[in-house]
C-alpha cells in the first residue's frame, strides 16, 4: 500500500552553504512523485517538506540520513502526518 504521507525532517550539521537543499530538490526530482521544498533556518538546519507517496518520502529521508548528502549531517528529526497540498513541485526556498 503507497498512502500518501507528509515528510517534514529537520536536518542538523554542516548542511548550510554547501548545496545541500539544491540536492535535496535534485534527490526529490530524481525520486519523482514528491512535492514540498527545502529551506535553510536561522540555527543551522535544513528543514525538508515532502509531500507524495510514503514509500517515496521514506527514500528521500534515508538518503538525508545516509552520508551522500554535500556537507555533513549529523542528525534527522523528523514528524509524519497527512498531506496539505499547495506545492507545485519540489523548490529551493
Amino acid at each position: 500500500m503507497d498512502d500518501e504521507a507528509r515528510l517534514t525532517a529537520w536536518v542538523r550539521g554542516h548542511v548550510q552553504g554547501v548545496g545541500f537543499r539544491w540536492y535535496t530538490r535534485a534527490k526529490a526530482k530524481e525520486i519523482g512523485g514528491l512535492s514540498g521544498f527545502a529551506l535553510n533556518l536561522a540555527d543551522g538546519r535544513v528543514q525538508v517538506v515532502a509531500e507524495g507517496p510514503r514509500e517515496r518520502c521514506e527514500r528521500l529521508l534515508e538518503w538525508l540520513s545516509g552520508g551522500d548528502t554535500p556537507g555533513r549531517a549529523d542528525g534527522v528529526t523528523e514528524i509524519w502526518d497527512t498531506p496539505r497540498g499547495g506545492y507545485a513541485g519540489f523548490e529551493v526556498r
